[in-house]
């Protein structure tokens, strides 16, 4: 009795596990493309395809691994288990996914599309799809930002533009936090492709048919091992995903460098606006200066002077002169301590000692071309 109540929770426990394990929901691809759909539990999955729970888990991470002869592919929502004989996508109910899973991927494995591997065995035909779907949604990801980014620095660097539209501040700001996140997921894949490459014993496990069918592995048609074929097939994702990150690398750099333009313009708008408003000062100086004659004229005090009627006239045209010579001359300081310095003089030694035979060219350009920005080309013999 006492054995009995000592295991009777335990029981109760595994009971309790097992009615709130997951259910997957997990479509089935063959090597002819056939497909079938069934639910799953979580227990039953990985017991059936002899792995453990923790294989199982998934979260949105990327990795790719080997256990038991089977390979576990995360990335992020997509989740997948390749066998020799056959490929299970688990939690398929995605709408992008489901899209891909039944136009393109089923035609895919078997033998229909533009799959390099076709001649190779199922897991190598497995693996390229799925890297290639999920190099691909990342371009597109690339190739949606990028007009809209372009579009919006093209209207935020215009130089004719006084002040700076707020709603393509904003629109230039959502794009910009797109970007960083779509550099994260390139690196994290690049990265994940690069730790398999670094090991040749996890290149060897990727080739399933290897431990299952060692003929089928002895040479390729082209007399490359089957084992290199892997690794050249991983090289080449992680080339394109290396390019694709020079890609979104370019693109932030030209982000930064029209900040930096559309600062200038700024700040030069804002020096012309100062230089009106210390321009103005200095006229309404000049105008109160000689506005003191007027003043003492305008006092009650009896003088012989206004008896005569040019007098008026005489010391309205002294103000006026008068204000005008001293704003003049204000301008004139005020120019002299503005304006940028002339270049320095370049003594005639100098110019000698350059190479007489042949041109130099110096061709400066600036980031800022796409939006219309002018190229100079210096000539100099």
């Amino acid at each position: 009795a006492g054995k009995f109540y000592q295991h009777a929770p335990t029981e109760t426990s595994q009971a309790t596990l097992a009615s709130v394990s997951p259910v997957f929901a997990v479509m089935k691809f063959d090597k002819e493309g056939n497909t079938t759909y069934f639910e799953k539990k979580k227990t039953e999955l990985y017991q059936e395809l002899g792995l453990q729970a923790r294989d199982l888990r998934f979260q949105h991470v990327m990795s790719i691994a080997t256990r038991n002869n089977r390979i576990i592919m995360r990335m992020e929502f997509l989740k997948a288990v390749i066998t020799p004989e056959f490929l299970l996508i688990l939690d398929y109910r995605n709408l992008s996914l489901e899209h891909w899973l039944l136009n393109e991927l089923a035609s895919q494995l078997a033998g229909e599309g533009q799959l390099v591997t076709y001649s190779l065995p199922f897991e190598f035909r497995a693996i390229e799809a799925i890297l290639q779907y999920w190099i691909s949604k990342l371009q597109g990801r690339l190739n949606t930002l990028q007009p809209q980014i372009l579009e919006t620095l093209e209207a935020l660097v215009d130089p004719k533009l006084l002040s700076v539209d707020r709603s393509k501040l904003h629109i230039l700001l959502q794009n910009g936090k797109s970007l960083s996140e779509l550099e994260t997921d390139v690196k994290v894949f690049k990265e994940t492709i690069l730790e398999i490459l670094d090991e040749e014993e996890v290149i060897e496990e990727l080739c399933l048919s290897k431990w299952t069918d060692p003929q089928v592995f002895e040479e390729s048609t082209s007399g490359i091992d089957h084992a290199e074929e892997m690794e050249l097939l991983l090289e080449n994702y992680y080339r394109q995903a290396e390019d694709l990150l020079n890609e979104a690398r370019e693109l932030r750099v030209l982000i930064d460098d029209s900040e930096s333009i559309i600062f200038i313009n700024l700040d030069s708008h804002r020096n012309v606006m100062m230089r009106l408003n210390l321009q103005l000062t200095m006229g309404t100086f000049s105008v109160s200066l000689f506005g003191l004659i007027g003043v003492a004229f305008g006092m009650n005090l009896e003088s012989s002077l206004e008896e005569d009627p040019r007098i008026f006239w005489l010391v309205t045209g002294i103000m006026f002169l008068g204000s005008g010579l001293i704003w003049r001359r204000l301008l004139s300081f005020l120019g002299r301590h503005l304006d940028p310095p002339l270049p320095p003089h370049v003594p005639a030694v100098l110019k000698k000692s350059q190479p007489a035979a042949g041109k130099v060219e110096i061709k400066t350009s600036v980031k800022g071309e796409t939006f219309g920005l002018s190229r100079s080309t210096l000539t100099n013999q």
